[in-house]
């Protein structure tokens, strides 16, 4: 597949944003502002994450002929499968509670306990860039 056809500029722009978000904690731990867009850029990062890997699988037939029936686990090894994720169905079932605890109950200690885990999640997301470029884009 070439570059122009499958483009991953969205996971790019989220990530980028969420480890800004991340240094600027870094620097302010104690603003709210900064922990609600740290939280709320990683919803954004996930949901596109998992868009992007579906997006992938579409590329590759012999995955499954239903791309929207794979359910969360069969999503994470069939990426395993091909090396895309850097961790195993344990680290990515802990990142998907991470995301439902946004919507079902958000507070400081939710938002403190997801934001513990960002910088693991964040380098997720940056292996799983660099898969995909060397494979599209030819190690850009």
């Amino acid at each position: 597949m070439r570059e122009e056809t499958f483009n991953i500029t969205s996971l790019e722009i989220n990530c980028k944003k969420l480890k800004e978000r991340l240094e600027r904690y870094e620097v302010a731990p104690n603003d709210e502002a900064i922990k609600d867009a740290l939280v709320k850029r990683f919803e954004y990062t996930y949901s596109t994450l998992l868009s992007t890997l579906k997006k992938y699988f579409s590329t590759k037939p012999f995955v499954t002929e239903k791309v929207e029936e794979l359910n969360f686990n069969e999503m994470v090894r069939t990426a395993n499968q091909f090396n895309l994720l850097k961790s195993n169905l344990e680290t990515w079932t802990k990142f998907r509670a991470m995301r439902n605890m946004t919507a079902h109950s958000y507070d400081e200690a939710t938002a403190l306990k997801i934001i513990e885990s960002l910088p693991e999640f964040c380098d997720e997301v940056t292996f799983l860039i660099k898969k995909l470029k060397d494979e599209f884009h030819g190690n850009a």
